[in-house]
């Protein structure tokens, strides 16, 4: 059941793709946004542009990496410099930060679909999206954008499995969001900043972790992984050569959290109702 269900929802993804004519998709090269591209290539034709979004709260690697599967995918691509950390609403860091960052992105992909006469600009946001805290979702029903994965009812699992079913590469790859997330509402984000917690997260993927954050607290660098993950910090060689690390990066204190690695701890301290009045879901 389960199987004929996924694919009933991926027929119903190519129906919305073809209805569209031409996208331009913001692209990221995460899981979402690169089944979406692939799915629109097999629909659209040439009439697909991936759209990637560079800036310091980026890694300049997942810039190169969307470039490659782009390129592999048959996709025309482009990249475009965004300058979120100039808007003081952006670099603030309130808890509605996202939607100043991707309101600044969609007027950016509103004149590029405009100048090229594409139909739709079309983001990788999937239904499990919806349950958590995404102030971005707002900016993107102001400037008309849609997201074809949501609306064919598709989960983060299935498109998991539809990509692997598919070849993708990406079927397996980490969630990977904006580097800002690591950073507590209040704590002002500079490119200085986001470059430390950036070479952190990068000497944890290179000890051979997978699915991990660095969240940053001041001086402290606060690790969040899976339990299963946790006794690699508990082995004194590898815990003192992270710690050598971090201290080197700039951060004073490095400690493991023993709630685990999850999506969006950062909104943990927001009380509901202000959650509620933030997020237009």
């Amino acid at each position: 059941m389960e199987q004929t269900d996924k694919h009933h929802k991926l027929d119903k993804l190519k129906t919305i793709l073809q209805e569209m004519k031409s996208v331009l998709i913001a692209y990221s090269g995460g899981v979402d946004s690169t089944f979406l591209m692939r799915v629109a290539k097999d629909v659209l034709g040439e009439k697909v542009l991936a759209v990637t979004a560079a800036s310091e709260t980026y890694p300049e690697k997942e810039v190169k990496n969307a470039a490659i599967s782009a390129r592999k995918a048959g996709v025309k691509h482009l990249v475009i410099r965004t300058e979120e950390l100039m808007d003081e609403k952006f670099s603030s860091n309130p808890p509605d930060r996202c939607y100043h960052c991707k309101r600044e992105l969609f007027v950016k992909l509103s004149r590029i679909s405009a100048e090229r006469g594409i139909a739709n600009i079309i983001t990788g946001t999937n239904l499990d999206d919806m349950s958590d805290y995404r102030p971005g979702t707002k900016a993107a029903e102001e400037a008309g954008i849609r997201s074809p994965l949501k609306e064919a009812g598709l989960s983060k699992a299935e498109i998991r499995s539809l990509s692997k079913e598919m070849g993708l590469d990406s079927w397996d790859k980490p969630a990977y969001p904006c580097l800002s997330t690591r950073f507590p509402y209040g704590a002002k984000i500079t490119g200085s900043e986001l470059s430390k917690v950036a070479r952190a997260e990068e000497f944890l993927t290179d000890m051979g972790l997978g699915e991990f954050r660095v969240r940053v607290h001041g001086d402290i660098a606060r690790i969040e992984v899976p339990p299963g993950d946790m006794a690699v910090f508990l082995d004194e060689d590898k815990a003192g050569k992270v710690v050598g690390e971090f201290k080197k990066i700039g951060y004073n204190y490095v400690t493991l959290d023993l709630e685990g690695y999850r999506t969006g701890s950062m909104n943990e301290v927001l009380p509901q109702h202000r959650i509620a009045a933030l997020d237009p879901q």
